[in-house]
This record gives C-alpha cells, structure tokens and sequence, in this order.
C-alpha cells in the first residue's frame, strides 16, 4: 500500500506539471484524438467498401478496436517512464535510483503520466460505446465485466511490453525497434479480428503476446460466436494480461541484476 501511495503520489506531481500549460495540453489531446481518429477512418473504408470482414460486422470490430485503442492509451500514457529508460542508462541517471530506498520500476513508472493521451482514450471510448450500442446484443452486467476485464487486460499487457522494451537496454542501451512492430502493431493487429490472419501469427499473438485476450476472446461470448476459441480458455483469458505483466516484471528485475553502470 505505501508503494500504490507514493506511485499516486509521483503521479499526480506529474499531472500537475502538465495541466500548467493548458493550452498546450489541450493541443496535444486534440491532436492524438485526430490522430488515432484516421485510423478507424481506415477501418470505416474498408466497411464502406467490402461491407463485411469474413463475416464479422463494422459494429463487431468498432467492439474490438475501442477495447484494444482504450486500453493501448492506458498503458501508453501511464508507461512513459519506461520509454524514457534507455536515455536514463545512457546519461548514468539510474545509478541514482539504485541508492533509493524503493524499487526502481516504480520510480520509473512514477516518472511521467502523459495527459495528452487522453485524446487516443477518448477517441476509443466514443468507437466502444458506439460499438456497444450497434452490436445488437442484449447486454448483461457479466457482458459488461468482460468488456472492462478485456481493457483492464489489454492495458496490462501493453504495459508489459513497454517494461520488456526498457529492460532490452540493460544489454543493448538502445531499446530493440523490434519492439515497436509487437506493440503498436500489435495495437493496429488487434482492431481487427485475429482470426483473419494466418495460423502462425494468430498463434504468435495468443499464446505468446496474448493480445487476443484483451477482446476477440472475450467477443466470443458476448457476441455468441461460436470457433473463436474453447469456452474454458475464453472465460479465464483476461487473467492473461496480469500474467504476462508479472513475467514482464520479473525479465526487469534479471535485467537490473545484470545491470552494470555506464560509469559516468
């Protein structure tokens, strides 16, 4: 508990750091909303052209696009502190957090709350909603709890990746583009439903990356589809969003083990 205290703590400085400047807050929202807002504008032509996606709906996937975009931003704006990583080991900044009394992922992840990244939640809220009310399904309070247990999921995992990303520069300084194909490809791979993809890759992204437990599993029992995957694998599969960030926590943690300082 004293952790959670200090993170909110560290957090909430970093907020109101931002919210001094709220012209320039405003902008940068306003701007990432514009910006992933192409996106589903993407989406839509492909809707507007073929009408439907090996047989799922535009209001099928708006359900799996605003769960995958609003927990993308979620982990995006609350992972900054591990994008700033890298510079840190360069610059011999981490050194200094070594000496503290707390644990250095915490320090990092209190490093920055990046407010501008609401615009990208709101514009995946508004796709959600929208999706939610399309779908044609009657709605249910468990239905719903799937839905927010696949965001709460999504975000874990995604926050995972930017803490496996950062610990790559344990070993190389700079952090593996590589990376950058897995998380936000893996974002744009998952607004679309996994099952159109190949074997391999829906395989890759279920099992090793389970970006298909932030929502085509989930879809699976809210939208009565049948073949998208087993129902016991379905029902527990955002649990793989919290199990994948311990795994990641625990990479950082052999990672920092292995640390040896730049010398600066």
């Amino acid at each position: 508990m004293n952790d959670l205290r200090l993170l909110l703590r560290l957090l909430g400085v970093s907020v109101r750091a931002q919210t001094q400047y709220r012209a320039s807050f405003a902008m940068l929202a306003i701007g990432q909303m514009l910006t992933s807002g192409a996106d589903f504008l993407g989406l839509w032509a492909v809707f507007a052209r073929f009408g439907s996606l090996r047989g799922w709906t535009m209001a099928e996937v708006g359900l799996l696009y605003g769960m995958v975009h609003v927990a993308f931003a979620f982990a995006e704006a609350a992972g900054r502190g591990f994008d700033l990583f890298p510079g840190m080991v360069r610059t011999g900044e981490f050194d200094r957090m070594l000496l503290r009394p707390r644990g250095t992922a915490l320090q990092i992840a209190g490093l920055e709350l990046q407010l501008m990244r609401i615009g990208r939640l709101a514009q995946g809220l508004a796709v959600l909603i929208w999706a939610m009310a399309s779908v044609g399904v009657t709605w249910t309070a468990a239905k719903a709890a799937l839905v927010i247990a696949g965001i709460a999921s999504g975000a874990a995992i995604f926050y995972g990746l930017f803490v496996l990303q950062a610990t790559a520069a344990f070993w190389t300084v700079e952090t593996l583009e590589l990376m950058n194909t897995v998380t936000y490809g893996g974002t744009e791979a998952a607004s679309y439903p996994l099952t159109i993809y190949r074997p391999w890759f829906r395989r890759f992204f279920t099992f090793v990356v389970p970006l298909a437990c932030i929502n085509l599993l989930p879809a699976g029992i809210i939208l009565n589809r049948g073949g998208v995957a087993p129902g016991p694998l379905t029902a527990v599969a955002p649990a793989a969003g919290l199990l994948f960030l311990w795994v990641a926590l625990s990479v950082w943690r052999l990672g920092e083990r292995r640390y040896l300082s730049t010398g600066s």
